[in-house]
Parts: structure tokens; C-alpha cells; sequence
């Protein structure tokens, strides 16, 4: 025992000479390590950009009337007669496409926004900011191609690159949650291009809520006034406003200037039974009068996904279709002549799927408002 203290200051006395001796050894530094050569910048493409407003885009009507904005949807005129949150919203360019034909093998778009803000809380950036292009295959039928994904105001992207050779016809449908202020098309200079003006034919002209807007499609090809533009092969007109589509008169004063194929009315998302009673026949009646020949579409509410498990949401719609339902038969009764009517249970499908929040529909939903609405829109187009 008496040995075991020397024995410990012995050890402790090595370790302190092991430790001192470790630290006095030098680790020699590191190789310096040669810094990575920078791959060379791409070479930036050549480019010959073509302003659209030089021949047209289709989606925008009332003809040479004074805008404020070029792709505005509304005349200047409209500010004033109808409510300030719809005109607000009449400067998106919800449903307007422009069309060209190239044999370029890239596209590119040079585009600035109306808004700073570029999506909301249901709508992708691509929705609502963005810019969705197609193409005509081989056998005629549109195709999607490429798509503009915004993060600025200021946007100039390549919509599609390496391009299967060939001379063909494009489209590009623009931001449906934002206006735009200006927007060229851009491609090789070599390439061939050709502008096609607006075609002449009378378009289906939808008035709706923030559904006919196109919340919440994730990109503006594919709501549903797009998806049957493509399957009719003819113009279309989208005076969807969001949380407004209320089958104003004053709508109804702007809609009679639009010498339309049909007039599809799809606005109870936005209205209660009793505004439907209200509001409805007059509606009609005021289109009809100014218009004898062109046919209306009546549309139902779609009914919200999750209603199954919600009673009083359920019986809301039900109220609101009897009520749609009730005015298209005054109407008929009346002897108001090319009314044509469409159900809103089946417009999201039954599975509960249809819809990013319930009420707006995904892209599955449009697709099958799509499915719904379109045979009784080629019934109506009958001979038209």
C-alpha cells in the first residue's frame, strides 16, 4: 500500500512527457489543392422573337373595343359597369391561347406578368403564371409539349428543346390566375415561322366562377373550357371570375357583344338558391333577347367532394340544383327556345378524387367536367 502513491506520480509524470512530446511533433500541412477549372458558359441560343400581339391570340374578345391592357379580357369600358372585384379579375388572361406554326427545333418565351404575386394557395405557379404549350401531331390531334415555370415578374424561358423535325402548329395558352403585360415567341432564326391569326369561327363562350377561372388545373391547358376547345378544334372565351361569377346583369350586357357558337352559364358555385331564383330567368332572358338563335347552357353545381359526409353542404347543393332546375323550366314553359341544361352531380366524379380542396377540381376533375359537359355542348353546336 505504501507504494502505490510514488507508483501513481510515476505514471502521471510519463503521460505529461508523452503528451508534451506529442504536441512538440509537427503534422505537416496539406497539399495545396488545385481550385476546379470552370466548365465554360453555355453559349447562349440564337433567337428571332415574335410579338404575339402582331397577329392575335384567340380567348380575347370584343373585337378592336379601347383596352387598357392589350390581354386584358374585358374592355375598357367595363370598368365601372361591372363590380370592381370583377374587372380586377377580367385582367387575367384566363383562356387566351396563341397559335404559330415552325419547324424550330427549340421555343422559347419572353413574357412579363401583370402581378408580382405568381400563385395562390390552390393554384400551381405553372396555373396560374405560366405559359402551356402544345402541338399538332401527326395525325391532327393536340398534344402536350412543354411548359413556362414562373418564379419572377420578368420571365424568359425555353418552353421545348430538341424538337422532332417538321414543320408544324403550336399553341400556347396563357397564365390563367394572372394577366400579362407582353409576350413573344422566340426561335431559331433559321427556322421557318408562321403567325395564325385568331380563327373567325364563333366561339363557346363560358361565364363562371373561379372553376370556369381555372382553379386549380395545374397548368392553363388544362381546365376545362381548354381541354374542349381542343376536343371541338374551335375558340373559346373563359369570363370565369373568382368568387364572382353571380350571373350579373352587367356581365350579361358584355356577353350579348360576343356573337358566340353557345353561351355556357356556370355560376352557381358562387350563389345560393334564392340568388339563383333571383338572378337566372333575367339572365336568360336578357341573352335571348339580343341573341334568338345562339343556344344556352344552364350548368348545375358541382357538388363539393367531401359533401358525401356533410349533410348540410349536400343539402345546399341540392337546394341549388332544384332551384337552377326550376328556372330552366319556367324558361322552357315560357317558350324560350335553345336551352340546353347539365347536372352537377357526376361533374367531379364519385369517387371523391376530382378536387384539390373539395371544390375546385384537379386535373382528373376538369378532365371529367370535361366528359360531362361535352356532349351536351356538340348537341347545342348541332348545325352551328
Amino acid at each position: 500500500m505504501p507504494l502505490r502513491l510514488p507508483r501513481l506520480a510515476l505514471l502521471i509524470s510519463a503521460l505529461a512527457c508523452a503528451s508534451a512530446s506529442f504536441a512538440q511533433t509537427s503534422v505537416p500541412p496539406a497539399a495545396p489543392v488545385a481550385p476546379k477549372e470552370k466548365a465554360p458558359a453555355a453559349k447562349p441560343l440564337p433567337l428571332a422573337w415574335h410579338d404575339v400581339t402582331t397577329w392575335g391570340v384567340e380567348g380575347r374578345a370584343f373585337g378592336d373595343l379601347e383596352r387598357k391592357r392589350w390581354f386584358d379580357r374585358f374592355p375598357a369600358s367595363a370598368d365601372g359597369q361591372v363590380t370592381p372585384a370583377v374587372w380586377n379579375l377580367s385582367r387575367d388572361s384566363a383562356g387566351m391561347m396563341v397559335r404559330f406554326k415552325t419547324d424550330s427545333s427549340y421555343i422559347w418565351a419572353d413574357y412579363t406578368l401583370f402581378r408580382e404575386r405568381i400563385n395562390g394557395v390552390n393554384m400551381t405557379p405553372i396555373g396560374a403564371s405560366g405559359l402551356d404549350l402544345y402541338a399538332r401531331d401527326d395525325a391532327g390531334k393536340w398534344r402536350w409539349v412543354g411548359v413556362a415555370r414562373p418564379e419572377k415578374k420578368e420571365v424568359r424561358v425555353e418552353l421545348a428543346n430538341t424538337l422532332k423535325p417538321g414543320l408544324r402548329e403550336y399553341a400556347i395558352y396563357l397564365p390563367l390566375y394572372n394577366g400579362v403585360e407582353k409576350l413573344s415567341v422566340g426561335v431559331a432564326p433559321s427556322a421557318a415561322f408562321e403567325p395564325l391569326a385568331p380563327r373567325t369561327d364563333k366561339p363557346i363562350v363560358f361565364y363562371g366562377t373561379s372553376i370556369t377561372h381555372g382553379a386549380s388545373a395545374s397548368r392553363p391547358g388544362m381546365v376545362h373550357t381548354a381541354i374542349l376547345g381542343r376536343r371541338f378544334d374551335r375558340s373559346v372565351i373563359n369570363l370565369g371570375f373568382s368568387g364572382n361569377g353571380r350571373m350579373d346583369a352587367a356581365v350579361g350586357d358584355l356577353l350579348i357583344k360576343i356573337d358566340a357558337a353557345i353561351y355556357v352559364i356556370d355560376c352557381l358555385p358562387n350563389m345560393g338558391a334564392a340568388a339563383v331564383r333571383e338572378k337566372c330567368i333575367p339572365l336568360v332572358n336578357q341573352l335571348r333577347a339580343a341573341r334568338p338563335a345562339t343556344p344556352i347552357v344552364l350548368v348545375e353545381d358541382r357538388r363539393y367532394t367531401n359533401s358525401w359526409i356533410q349533410p348540410k353542404r349536400d343539402q345546399d347543393h341540392s337546394d341549388n340544383h332544384a332551384a337552377l332546375r326550376e328556372a330552366y323550366e319556367k324558361l322552357k314553359a315560357a317558350g324560350v327556345t335553345g336551352l340546353f341544361y347539365i347536372g352537377g352531380d357526376d361533374l367531379l366524379g364519385a369517387d371523391g378524387e376530382g378536387a384539390t380542396d373539395g371544390s375546385h377540381p384537379n386535373d382528373l376533375g376538369f378532365l371529367r367536367q370535361a366528359d360531362v359537359m361535352e356532349p351536351i355542348l356538340r348537341a347545342a353546336l348541332a348545325g352551328r
